[in-house]
């Protein structure tokens, strides 16, 4: 979750002595990022991308918290981006190396890969509980003797050892550790080097290394603006070095590095692992066939009880009924009365009013609903459970020909699909983002049409909500099944990342919360009131209802909801949520029984991307395949749509 950006201090990330934070996903940089930089905080797209990076002021410096790395080769752009962030750093800029202290091997497997970029480091070795607590002690005095660059324990999460993370900085030093390579491979890296661009020459070894462990195309990837015949001379260097070794250039360095870091252990590590091992042993229940179902079920029932009853129940009861409803909107209603121009009644108070919808829908409806679901999501987020989700749900997504990293941007869908359309990039290959971003479109609803979602079930039950997810999932599987036939292409294999289980604290899921709701507000809510005057205007200007009669046979016809509903299914084009929301609204007033309710649930979450996402699925497959998702996506939902309806009504099912 990316902290609000400060008005303030607007040094810019380029001009600054810097601190990168680097690290694996979930070793807490995020953490040492807030404890290091509070407030001073602002979030920027790296330069000719979209992967925004977060940068904030400590003393004299820049921090900049880098995207994770899943290993010591870049893949996905975000790791890329990491790559060259160090490989183009300045002689006093300091790479702060967060490490996972309990896989304390992988870790020093990139402390290996950092230490050749050849700049000052520390190593923290964070979350140095949790190692303690499985029976892992490190002696940090000697791994810094060993790498020759401050090492400093930390727990940031509780606040222990930041301030001595603070002295370190003072104190960091280039590594003195260093690996050497086969004799061939070294010659190879030698040549490399005297080809790189000037901007890479401080770092040469750290490129060249990195260009040898990947693939050919990162050559074309990294060096586009260099010399074509020096990319190409590079390229022949690589084929000719991998000719002879019988095995990947890559695994080789890997191995190298490896080597090292097992005599680095053995001089480290004290005390016993008797409790990982045990831990390993029983395996994690989450993975469990039966076990694992039962839990989800179990986190959906919770999310269920907390978001859609108490939140849709209680507390939206009690803002519509009792803070709009008795004070707010009677009050509004006497003061624009007064106005002597009726346009203005009707813009703000009518009934496509901008105070009386727009408002009312997204404070006194969605706002508490997916400030609720933005509750639990952070909940689930920092426990450790959501990576595990989708460890469980791989499977599921190799039937469908995607790669199992799929489950990254389609989880991140639960917050903004428009985010997550551009995390598809993760995937490595063309056919695996499309299918990616087909999913996306058509069924994987964002935080705050989730939550209205969440509080439509509330008053259907259950039940019916595990009925909707169970539909929707179909869906998703037919589809992508489907669509893995369609599309040519093979799927590339799969990594995962696993934190531990944790307590969650109180202070970060507040933090969370609250920052994600105000992001609503200053996102969402504006967007709210502009699809209300754009349903004003055509209302005025006649527009409206001529769109209402085309879709109507539809509307009434095939689904058998009422002709009004057409409304909100314009208007989920504009914001998902809205649509939903607008339904949600009708079933509260007697507008819709409960197996309409259903029905149109469906068909909403089947719907067509919000506006943003279209726009964003425009820029990353282009207009084209972009065009044919949303085409496909708005046929099927009402198809899907009107087969659910007479099925349900064939089988007399009601709720």
């Amino acid at each position: 979750m990316h902290l609000p950006a400060h008005s303030e201090q607007q040094e810019t990330i380029e001009d600054s002595r810097k601190i990168l934070l680097v690290g694996q996903a979930n070793v807490g940089k995020s953490v040492i990022f807030a404890s290091l930089t509070h407030r001073y905080v602002t979030v920027s797209n790296y330069p000719g991308t979209t992967v925004e990076i977060m940068s904030g002021k400590y003393r004299g410096f820049i921090v900049v918290d880098t995207p994770g790395i899943l290993g010591v080769i870049p893949r996905g752009e975000d790791e890329r981006i990491t790559f060259e962030m160090i490989a183009t750093a300045a002689e006093s800029d300091i790479l702060l190396h967060v490490a996972d202290a309990k896989n304390i091997k992988r870790s020093l497997l990139l402390s290996l890969t950092l230490a050749e970029a050849g700049l000052p480091m520390i190593m923290d070795l964070n979350m140095i509980d949790e190692a303690e607590r499985i029976g892992i002690s490190i002696d940090e005095k000697k791994l810094e003797e060993l790498l020759g660059c401050p090492v400093v324990k930390t727990a940031a999460v509780f606040g222990r050892g930041i301030e001595d993370l603070k002295a370190a900085i003072e104190k960091a030093a280039p590594p003195k550790i260093a690996v050497v390579y086969d004799p061939k491979i070294e010659a190879a890296i030698s040549e490399i080097e005297k080809l790189l661009p000037e901007k890479y020459m401080k770092r040469k070894r750290f490129v060249a290394v990195t260009l040898i462990s990947s693939n050919l195309t990162a050559v074309d990837e990294w060096l586009k603006d260099a010399d074509e015949n020096a990319r190409k001379e590079i390229k022949r260097i690589i084929l000719r070095t991998q000719s002879q070794f019988g095995e990947p250039l890559s695994m080789m360095i890997v191995q190298a590095r490896t080597n090292i870091v097992e005599r680095l252990y053995r001089e480290i590590v004290r005390g016993t692992v008797f409790a990982r091992k045990v831990s390993l042993a029983l395996g994690d229940p989450a993975f469990h066939p039966v076990i694992g179902y039962t839990l989800l079920i179990g986190v959906l029932y919770l999310m269920y009880q907390f978001v859609g009853v108490f939140a849709a129940g209680t507390v939206v009861d009690y803002l519509e009924s009792v803070v709009f409803g008795e004070w707010f909107l009677p009050f509004m209603d006497k003061l624009f009365r007064l106005l002597p121009w009726s346009f203005l009644y009707e813009l703000f108070m009518g009934e496509y009013g901008l105070i009386s919808m727009g408002l009312t829908y997204a404070i006194a409806i969605v706002f508490p609903i997916v400030t609720a679901f933005f509750f639990m999501f952070s909940l689930l987020e920092d426990s450790g459970y959501l990576p595990r989700l989708g460890v469980l749900l791989n499977n599921s997504f190799e039937k469908i020909g995607l790669n199992g990293k799929a489950v990254i941007p389609l989880v991140l869908g639960l917050g903004c699909g428009t985010m997550a359309t551009i995390v598809t990039r993760v995937l490595e290959t063309r056919r695996e983002r499309i299918i990616a971003t087909l999913l996306l479109a058509l069924g994987i609803p964002c935080s705050a049409q989730l939550g209205v979602i969440l509080g439509f079930f509330s008053v259907l039950g259950f039940k019916a909500l595990l009925l909707f997810f169970f539909i929707i999932g179909l869906q998703l599987i037919l589809v992508g099944y489907l669509a893995s036939k369609i599309i040519p292409g093979k799927r590339s294999a799969f990594l995962a990342e696993l934190p531990p289980y944790r307590l969650p604290l109180v202070k970060n899921i507040v933090f969370k919360t609250y920052h994600r709701a105000k992001w609503f507000i200053k996102e969402a809510v504006p967007l709210f009131l502009i699809g209300t005057l754009i349903l004003f205007i055509t209302d005025k200007a006649g527009i409206l209802p001529v769109i209402t009669s085309a879709v109507s046979p539809i509307i009434t016809g095939w689904l058998v909801l009422p002709e009004k509903a057409a409304e909100a299914f314009i208007l989920g084009f504009l914001r998902r949520d809205y649509g939903a929301a607008g339904l949600f609204y009708m079933f509260q007033n007697g507008l819709m029984d409960r197996l309409q309710a259903f029905v149109s649930m469906v068909v909403i979450t089947l719907f067509v991307p919000c506006l943003a996402n279209f726009l964003v699925i425009i820029k990353e497959r282009g207009t084209k395949t972009a065009l044919a998702i949303v085409g496909f996506v708005f046929v099927y939902a009402f198809f899907a749509g009107g087969v659910i309806n007479w099925v349900l009504r064939t089988l007399n099912l009601s709720f």
